[in-house]
């Protein structure tokens, strides 16, 4: 009994608690991720609470992360690539329209010189205009919180003298906050030292929802395709707002010459990027594994050491230090070069340079992972068949080929593709090294021509002056596309079984 009211009042509290944050998240007006928390706290309550669900109770908790940090951000994402949502189009057509609205002009014509006078009960603020006085009832200053007033009209001024300017300055903070109302409904803020003029809204809707310049008179119309105002010439209020724009961002990608162009040449690089790097680590590792292996090689605990060390250092220091390294002017490698060869290679202005470089870099930082799985592997396979094969009279080239390789590169096949997809959206060594520079002409989208996907889609999304994320969500879509039927394809030709 005991159990059971625990059980029920600890499974009401987590409901409550859930919905809860389903009802602060639906306020806030996230309907989607409201949604997604209804669904797994109902599919939760009903995995827990059903006793044919039972069996299902050990998994639901991984099932529910995958759908919270993969299905769902995989899914978001797809739907944004379907939207022009941007820096220019991240607000609601209403939250739009209201700051529209709320966009104020300075009349010049309606401008008021004003005197500042001290009475008994507060300070009175005289203003002389072209064809009317209007005088406001003692105000206080001292709060210096934002006050409407009201002013009537006035033949004469207050008796007594004005106060000089060194009153006004130091009273302008409380002057500057107060709104002065006039009888017809105008409102008269401070706009100089020796002023107040009227402030009028910048635009006015009309029936239809277009909005009117009160300044220009130019009229702006909602166009739901574009998601901006626009006038009859085409020109643009923003913010915008987002708006369902369809396959264009994906048209964009393959239709737009100043997009598809870099989209492609990335998109080449990357792929000799991750296969470069998957067949160099494995050949420096497979070797240094081999020579490891060597009976007459002594000392080989300090040498496994020594080749673990660039394994075990973060990797955003290595990738730092080469950095540093090769600095076209002041690097060590440059120095040593320019010696001996007397060559100073442009490592960072210089697209095939700085693309050896990037796959000098990832070979140093990929070849222990590789070498530690390869002499993994190699402890493996009898010796029985390299006894064998040495009676035959074979050398070490026939053992590799005939041998290890075959038995090895079975059970490799699935690390290798691991380290391919790694590879594929090896975003720090980028961001560290190069930043994706040097830039890649003509592209009217963030793009340099050692960008990887995976770059290439943040610099669009969060870098320079597009963050453009419909656009940047679409090449993330076909990203993911690509490295998944890359992923299959390397499956099937390996004859892995996932």
């Amino acid at each position: 009994m005991t159990r059971n009211i625990l059980k029920w009042g600890l499974l009401a509290i987590v409901v409550g608690l859930a919905l809860y944050l389903i009802l602060a998240l639906y306020a806030q007006r996230e309907f989607v991720f409201a949604m997604l928390f209804l669904v797994l706290t109902a599919s939760a309550v009903f995995v827990f609470v059903d006793r044919r669900m039972y069996a299902h109770r050990y998994i639901y908790p991984a099932v529910a992360g995958m759908t919270l940090f993969v299905i769902f951000p995989l899914m978001y994402t797809v739907g944004i690539g379907f939207t022009n949502y941007s820096a220019s189009n991240l607000l609601s057509f209403d939250r739009v329209q209201e700051n529209l609205l709320g966009r104020t002009y300075q009349s010049e014509s309606v401008r008021y010189g004003y005197e500042l006078y001290q009475t008994d009960t507060g300070y009175v603020i005289y203003l002389e205009g072209q064809h009317q006085n209007l005088q406001s009832p003692p105000v206080s200053l001292d709060s210096g919180d934002a006050e409407s007033v009201p002013v009537l009209p006035v033949s004469s001024a207050p008796q007594g003298e004005p106060l000089g300017m060194r009153e006004i300055i130091k009273n302008r903070k409380s002057l500057g906050v107060l709104k002065l109302e006039t009888e017809d409904g105008r409102q008269l803020t401070m706009v100089g030292l020796r002023d107040f003029g009227a402030i009028q809204p910048l635009y006015e809707m009309s029936e239809n929802g277009a909005l009117t310049n009160q300044r220009t008179g130019v009229t702006y119309f909602p166009n739901h395709d574009t998601g901006f105002y626009q006038n009859a010439e085409g020109e643009r209020l923003t913010p915008g707002w987002t708006v369902n724009t369809g396959w264009d961002n994906y048209e964009k990608v393959i239709t737009d010459p100043t997009i598809s162009g870099p989209f492609l040449q990335i998109f080449a690089w990357t792929l000799v990027f991750s296969v470069g790097t998957v067949i160099f680590t494995l050949i420096l590792g497979l070797l240094l594994a081999n020579l490891l292996q060597w009976d007459q090689i002594r000392g080989k605990g300090f040498y496994r050491t020594m080749f673990i060390l660039p394994y075990a250092v973060p990797a955003f220091i290595s990738i730092l230090v080469f950095k540093g390294l090769f600095n076209q002017n002041f690097g060590e490698i440059n120095l040593v070069l320019e010696n001996l060869f007397g060559v100073r290679p442009d490592w960072f202005s210089d697209p095939t340079m700085a693309r050896s470089m990037l796959l000098i870099v990832n070979t140093w930082l990929g070849y222990p992972y590789m070498m530690l799985l390869c002499m993994g592997l190699l402890q493996a396979i009898p010796r029985d068949l390299y006894e064998a094969s040495a009676m035959d009279g074979a050398g070490p080239i026939n053992n590799l080929m005939n041998i290890t390789f075959p038995l090895m590169i079975k059970p490799l096949a699935p690390l290798l593709i691991a380290s391919f997809a790694f590879n594929f959206n090896n975003f720090v060594l980028i961001a560290l090294l190069t930043g994706g520079a040097p830039d890649i002409i003509g592209a009217s989208t963030p793009a340099g021509t050692t960008d990887l996907l995976v770059s290439y889609t943040y610099r669009i999304a969060f870098q320079d002056s597009g963050q453009n994320f419909g656009l940047a969500a679409a090449i993330a879509t076909v990203i993911f596309v690509v490295v998944g039927a890359l992923s299959l394809i390397n499956l099937k030709l390996s004859k892995v079984k996932v």
